[in-house]
């Protein structure tokens, strides 16, 4: 029977405790084969755990026990001993040199011979003592019930029974032989042996109250360790997230999370792989130290790392030369190999090794899963932003080729057109001298717009060229071509996230070149203000305006696919027009939590 208050791990459990070091982390491992605060760790009778000496956190109480009855037999026997009774005064002497020796060699049961034999000895010691001096009468019958109580305290309710039994059994077959049986005999057995059979459920019911204060005792100490390290793990783990690569750029997310691996862990050689799908091969993305091709079939694969695929979990190895197992590097003793897993799938792997044997303890284990997955997340939103970009090309180039139409293919046909007209005045004779002079200005006018064309499609906001120069550089720009006066108010000491930056600049584009081509305006204004967290632009024309929702006129402004860029970046947009009265873009947006921006 398994005692209710001390747990005992199971084969299946202490397995899966094996387990923790080399599986993801479910909740934080605790530490076993440790005594909880009353000792209890061995099985008893009942099922109990044992500690070495079951009995020895309640020494105290025993002790005090044994000097209680000692005093109170003596204080029955005064009364004799004061009329002369020696065989009282000498067993009196002798209970007190057995407290004396208790007090300083108690019984034990580390051993469970030993400390039966002693609780045996003593009771029969006792028996002898009562048994000259009058057994049930005698003014020692209530020292029985130290030995009894040593027993409830040491194994329970059941020993401390059979203990009280024997104890009972004893005087009372001496009862019976020296005083035969009658009504007064047997009262006194009954009587004593119920006393002593109460003493060892008392006893043993103390034990288990005592046992179970003990075990919230432990249990608060273990949940109060298990929170602390929570605590300590969780503070890692945050420190992880913070700086886990926030770009959807595959080569800034593997560049940063090379950068944090060197930050946050100790190895010799660490490389980060994908899977491709379009030949089921590893392409070997980042890595350090290692002897790896930048290209790996399924075969080539090291074999920790063929284990962390057929397992899907980390694997760590303290001791690659004692498995016969190469790593990322010949010279790698031990090494921590993981999948990237996201939406089910394997779509990666990360490992490190180092050449120490043992180098990655438990912790470290904790903080390398923990920094697994956010990184399997970054790489596969990267590898997924890639392909929509890739699909998103084709509308970049619808973009641009009406773009191209609107400003310069109708001013192509136009010179065509001219050419035609001038080829066929000079077949008629006409003077056409004129007239090409004119047409020479017209290349060059279109020559510029092709120029103006060309630079606005490279403009983009950089890491080397803020929102706020790339702003200022297309308004001159604009102005120069459009007579147009534009007015630019900035006030930005501190960058947003590049990211929305360049959507911005993008929306900016769009509304400052329908002013030039729809707007029919002659003041355009630009403002931008930017504290690092938030970000507030508003274009504003005095051209005629339109009416907001009329059918056909947003989507001929651009005004659906500026939204589109707003909503990317968790902007707001608001517009305000009517005819006659001119036109207002305002765009504001937050810093995305957690992503560091730029000095101005």
């Amino acid at each position: 029977m398994e005692d209710p208050y001390i747990p005992e791990l199971s084969a299946d459990e202490a397995e899966h405790l094996r387990q923790r070091r080399t599986s993801r982390p479910r909740a934080l491992p605790r530490i076993v084969g440790e005594s909880d605060s009353t000792g209890l760790t061995g099985v008893d009778t009942e099922g109990v755990r044992q500690a070495p000496d079951s009995i020895e956190v309640f020494q105290n109480v025993i002790s005090v026990i044994r000097w209680g009855v000692l005093g109170l037999t003596i204080v029955l026997a005064i009364p004799d001993i004061v009329n002369g009774d020696i065989r009282l005064a000498v067993i009196s002497s002798a209970l007190l040199a057995l407290t004396i020796f208790r007090k300083f060699n108690p019984i034990r049961f580390d051993h469970r011979a030993a400390g039966d034999r002693a609780l045996v000895a003593e009771v029969v010691l006792i028996v002898g003592f009562i048994a000259v001096t009058g057994v049930w009468l005698s003014p020692f019958a209530f020292a029985l019930a130290t030995p009894i109580v040593v027993a409830g305290f040491a194994r329970g309710h059941s020993y401390a029974t059979r203990v009280a039994g024997i104890a009972a059994l004893l005087p009372s077959a001496l009862d019976l032989w020296l005083n035969g049986v009658n009504t007064l005999v047997a009262q006194e057995i009954v009587q004593w042996s119920l006393v002593l059979i109460v003493v060892g459920l008392v006893a043993g019911q103390a034990r288990r109250i005592s046992g179970e204060a003990d075990r919230q005792h432990s249990i608060a100490l273990s949940q109060l360790e298990r929170l602390t390290d929570a605590n300590s793990l969780l503070y890692s783990l945050h420190r992880v997230a913070q700086t886990l690569p926030a770009s959807l750029d595959l080569n800034d997310v593997l560049d940063t999370t090379m950068g944090r691996l060197r930050g946050l862990f100790s190895y010799d050689a660490v490389a980060l792989l994908i899977f491709d799908e379009t030949d089921a091969s590893w392409q070997v993305m980042r890595s350090e130290g290692t002897d790896l091709k930048l290209r790996l079939g399924p075969t080539m694969l090291p074999n920790p790392l063929k284990t962390a695929i057929a397992q899907n979990r980390l694997v760590d190895i303290a001791d690659l030369s004692a498995t016969g197992t190469i790593g990322l590097s010949k010279n790698a003793s031990s090494g921590l190999y993981a999948t990237l897993s996201a939406r089910g799938q394997i779509i990666g792997l990360i490992a490190m090794e180092h050449s120490e044997t043992g180098h990655y303890d438990e912790r470290t284990i904790q903080m390398f899963n923990g920094f697994v997955d956010p990184v399997a997340l970054a790489v596969d939103n990267a590898r997924w932003f890639g392909r929509l970009r890739t699909m998103g090309a084709d509308e970049e180039r619808t973009r641009i080729a009406r773009d191209l139409h609107d400003r310069i293919g109708q001013s192509m046909a136009f010179l065509a057109f001219e050419l035609d007209r001038l080829i066929k005045g000079h077949e008629r004779g006409d003077v056409i001298d004129e007239p090409l002079h004119r047409l020479r200005a017209d290349v060059r006018t279109v020559i510029g717009e092709i120029r103006d064309t060309l630079s606005d499609l490279r403009t983009d906001v950089s890491d080397g060229k803020g929102f706020e120069e790339t702003i200022e550089d297309f308004a001159a720009r604009l102005a120069d071509r459009s007579g147009l006066t534009i007015g630019v108010d900035m006030s930005a000491p501190a960058r947003l996230p590049i990211m929305q930056e360049r959507e911005l600049w993008r929306i900016a584009q769009e509304a400052m070149v329908n002013v030039e081509r729809h707007a029919e305006a002659t003041t355009l204004n630009v403002k931008w203000i930017s504290d690092g967290t938030t970000g507030v632009l508003e274009i504003s024309d005095d051209g005629r305006g339109f009416t907001l929702g009329e059918s056909g006129r947003i989507d001929s402004y651009g005004l659906v696919g500026m939204r589109e860029r707003a909503a990317s970046i968790g902007a707001s947009m608001e517009v305000e027009s009517a005819p006659e009265t001119g036109t207002t873009i305002r765009c504001v947006v937050m810093a995305h939590p957690g992503r560091d921006t730029l000095a101005a």
